[in-house]
Order: C-alpha cells, then structure tokens, then sequence
C-alpha cells in the first residue's frame, strides 16, 4: 500500500467554522477528505495524499502533465475558496506537500508569528482582478486580388498596413490611459496592488491584446464600489476592454518574504 503525505491548501485561524462537521464532505487534492492540522494561533487544512504521485521525484514529473496540473489547480482553488467563505485565509502555493501532520505541526509553530500577521492584515479583505485588453478595430479586409487590380498595388498595400498600424497604435495607448486611470481610480479603495505578466497564447481569453494583468486587495465593503470605479473610469475610452474578475482568496498577496518565514511554506 503506498505511503502516504500530507498536502496543505492554506494557513487558517482555528475557528468552528471549520470544525470537523463543517469539513465533512469537503473533497480535495486527489478526492482526499480535508482535515484541520491545529497548532493553537494558527491551523492548515490539509489532506492525505499517496507518496507515489506527490513525493518530491514524482512531483518532479508531475507538474509537466497539464492535465493532471489542472486537476490539482482546480482541487486545490476549491478548498481556499471553501475556507474563504467561512474565515481568513492565507492561501499555500500549489503542491505544498509535508512527511505528515506532525511536520506541518511544527512548521505553524515555527511560523505563527509571520502567519497571525498576514491573517491580520488579509481579515476582511479580498482580491479582485482586472485584466485591460487593446482591441484595434478590423477594418474591411480588402478582397483577394484587390491589391493587383488597383492603379498601384504595392501603394494600396502598403496604405492599408499603414492604417493598420495606426489603428493597433491607437489601441495601445487607449488601454495604457485606461491602466492609469483604473489605478488612480482603485488607488482611492484597494489597499495593495500587484502587476502580473499579461497572458499571452492559450492564457488569453477573448479578443485583443492583453496588456495589463493586475490584482487589487480590497475591502471586504467596498468590492462594490471598487468594481464601479473601475467600470466607470474606461467608458470613453474606444478599443478597450476591461474584465473583472473575483472576489478570490489573496493568492496575489500571500507572499511569505519575510526572514523568520519557514522556507518549507513558501506562498505562490
């Protein structure tokens, strides 16, 4: 029978909301039931895992499968999110695995003080997304041949790139005052801000170019008002569009940077 591992999802506050009865049903990391690992201030959902598919060599190879990787990703997102619902999170990088419960034990004990800290400065806020998209518009292609049957092809040709350009530059610069303009507006509400590489290839969704990927911690009571700030501030702006997306846990601003934070649990 293969051994078995410890996964942890996140740090919590012990809390009755997370009580035994409160876990009972809630699935996680290879359909594994999820537990409290307590150690006084502090507590970590975990699950047992087989050592065969998460111990470090197999991990190794694992996380090159995207299809297993999703299904982790998407197990994992669903327990923080559960526990979000219910109390402060401080969310753990994907596949942050232990020997068992008596290691993660020890490492809340060893990291309580950075953790209560972070829990305190994550009580009642959450994160929210924006994602700014550059839309140049499509002008009517010209039809096969066309360029051949006008006086001077190589001209039209070169016009119509020229036009592209153009319209693609003015895109750009649209979305870049719509970056500014949402974080002068955000700034008034959310109380941190982190910049993400724009998603590129099979990231990107929908149409245009991204162009900014950021995340907002805000509070709890004012999501509203942070998403209609950031909706009103782009109305006027032509060839941009904006997405919104959350609330979510703080995976953004779960950063263990500190020098007394236990290495072995590092956030994403």
């Amino acid at each position: 029978m293969d051994e078995e591992l410890s996964y942890a999802y996140a740090v919590v506050r012990p809390a009755s909301a997370l009580d035994e009865d409160a876990l009972r049903g809630v699935e996680g990391v290879a359909s594994a039931a999820v537990r409290l690992v307590d150690a006084g201030a502090v507590a970590a959902a975990v699950s047992s895992v087989p050592e065969g598919e998460f111990s470090e060599e197999a991990l190794k190879v694992r996380l090159e499968n995207l299809d297993w990787l999703e299904r982790v990703a998407r197990a994992h997102h669903g327990v923080v999110e559960f526990l979000a619902a219910r109390t402060t999170v401080l969310p753990l990088r994907l596949a942050t695995v232990y020997v068992d419960d008596a290691r993660v034990r020890d490492v809340l004990h060893r990291g309580a003080e950075t953790f209560t800290r972070m829990l305190n400065r994550f009580a009642d806020h959450v994160e929210w997304g924006v994602k700014v998209y550059a839309e140049a518009p499509r002008g009517p292609a010209a039809p096969d041949g066309a360029d051949a049957d006008a006086p001077d092809p190589g001209r039209a040709y070169l016009r119509r790139r020229r036009q592209q350009r153009e319209d693609r530059g003015a895109a750009w610069s649209a979305a870049a005052e719509a970056v500014r303009r949402i974080e002068a507006e955000a700034g008034g509400v959310a109380v941190e801000l982190a910049h993400h590489r724009p998603q590129q290839g099979q990231l990107a969704v929908g149409t245009g170019e991204n162009v900014a990927n950021d995340s907002y911690l805000v509070p709890n009571d004012r999501s509203d008002e942070f998403c209609e700030r950031v909706r009103r501030s782009t109305l006027d702006l032509p060839g941009v569009r904006v997405e919104i997306t959350g609330p979510w846990a703080p995976y953004s601003f779960a950063v263990l940077t500190e020098p007394d934070a236990p290495e072995e649990m590092r956030t994403p």
